[in-house]
């Protein structure tokens, strides 16, 4: 009797091609196709690493990988072997992986009639690499750095033509992990491998996975050093009433009972009812109790109870992502100008509700994880010329390329008692 034969399992290619033309369809980020594709396929560490690497690559460097593709083989590609093309040019010039396990390994996927098309497309890119790398300082800058040209023009407006490229260029690099450490229950010892910041006390940056049992421990918070910019320009105290109004996943709201050394009395709400388990969750890491944990939209007018009733607000506002497209690949090619301006009204519109839930004499600080002037200081502004009873003491624009974490704005706003 014959024992029937496990279906074949997929190569990380072919999840990663499978991957790449799910995300063009749309409706769905290149985070959760990994995570999918990890959990049924059971991959190791080092798999989901490889297809992450490939799928994030390939979506990161679009531009320049197409021009390339246009380059090797002008004219229309069915779009399926255009992925799978644009993803073996990443192997090759974007993860400098060895060209033999690069190619035989993507052409493999092809159907047997487009194999010799791939092959060809693949070892010509080999032969034309140093010409390819002579021509790149020479391309459009939205080209060079994969950005889409309406933000390119725009982000050349606003910073200058040299800080705009190094933002692009900024973008096209792989995100680093980095963690925040709980100083009441830090890892003893702190591994290795972890690199501590220059200064900035408590953080590190983590070279491997992530450390998943000091998260379960509440002993680290996964985050970006950017993160710390709002939550050190509200300077909760021990004791005062704080309101962290759009708060899920939790990760400031964690910082800022730290800072306090959990003795705050803490509110945390959000607008989406599903993100709000887990913000129970780390806040229970964090405090080692329960922190108060409400459903709020923060487009209605602040409750009753909850008016003049914080010292201070955290209000870090939904926005367009732009100084984080480093670490969210998807997001530079969903967005439009036309966004930013929807956006900005919605942010103005929050900032004009949550600002009711200030005490006389207390603070808010309006946070964004965007560079955009028109989501940060024009929201800002806009909202002091008709509130006089609040004065801005002072804002801070964190640039990407020049702080080495993502990018974000805080601004920190006093309501006169």
């Amino acid at each position: 009797m014959t024992t029937p034969q496990q279906p074949r399992r997929k190569s990380v290619r072919a999840l990663a091609w499978e991957g790449l033309q799910r995300w063009s369809r749309g409706g769905i980020f290149a985070e959760t196709i990994v995570a999918r594709a990890a959990r049924q396929c059971e991959l190791s560490h080092a798999d989901r690493a490889l297809l992450q690497a490939i799928l994030y690559g390939t979506i990161r460097q679009l531009s320049w990988l197409d021009h390339l593709r246009l380059r090797l083989r002008p004219g229309k590609l069915e779009d399926s072997l255009r992925w799978l093309v644009l993803m073996g040019l990443c192997q090759l010039y974007v993860m400098h992986q060895a060209e033999h396990a690069a190619v035989c390994e993507t052409v493999e996927l092809a159907p047997k009639r487009a194999r010799g098309v791939v092959n060809g497309i693949l070892r010509n890119a080999i032969r034309r690499r140093v010409e390819f790398q002579g021509e790149f300082p020479t391309l459009p800058p939205a080209v060079r750095y994969s950005c889409p040209s309406w933000l390119a023009e725009r982000w050349a407006r606003d910073f200058g033509e040299q800080a705009a490229c190094a933002i692009m260029e900024w973008n096209t690099l792989q995100a680093p992990l980095y963690a925040r450490v709980n100083p009441s229950n830090p890892p003893v010892p702190i591994p290795r491998d972890w690199e501590p910041l220059p200064d900035i006390p408590g953080w590190f940056r983590i070279n491997g996975p992530v450390p998943q049992q000091d998260v379960d421990a509440g002993r680290v918070y996964m985050a970006d050093p950017s993160t710390r910019h709002c939550v050190e320009m509200l300077a909760p105290l021990p004791g005062e009433r704080v309101l962290d109004a759009c708060a899920a996943p939790g990760g400031k709201s964690v910082a800022m009972l730290q800072a306090a050394g959990g003795k705050l009395d803490l509110l945390a709400t959000d607008a989406q009812e599903h993100r709000l388990p887990a913000l129970r969750q780390n806040l229970l890491r964090a405090a080692g109790h329960d922190v108060p944990v409400k459903l709020f939209d923060w487009t209605q007018p602040c409750p009753q109870d909850w008016r003049g009733a914080f010292n201070a607000v955290l209000l870090d506002v939904p926005c367009s992502n732009t100084g984080v497209l480093q670490r969210r690949v998807d997001a530079r090619w969903r967005l439009n100008a036309g966004e930013i301006t929807r956006l900005a009204s919605l942010q103005r519109q929050i900032l004009e509700n949550a600002c009711a839930a200030v005490a006389p004499g207390g603070r808010l600080v309006y946070s964004t994880c965007s560079i955009d002037a028109e989501e940060d200081a024009a929201v800002v502004q806009s909202f002091l010329s008709s509130h006089p009873d609040f004065t801005l003491e002072r804002d801070h624009l964190a640039l990407p390329h020049i702080e080495h974490a993502d990018g974000a704005y805080a601004a920190r706003l006093v309501r006169n008692g």
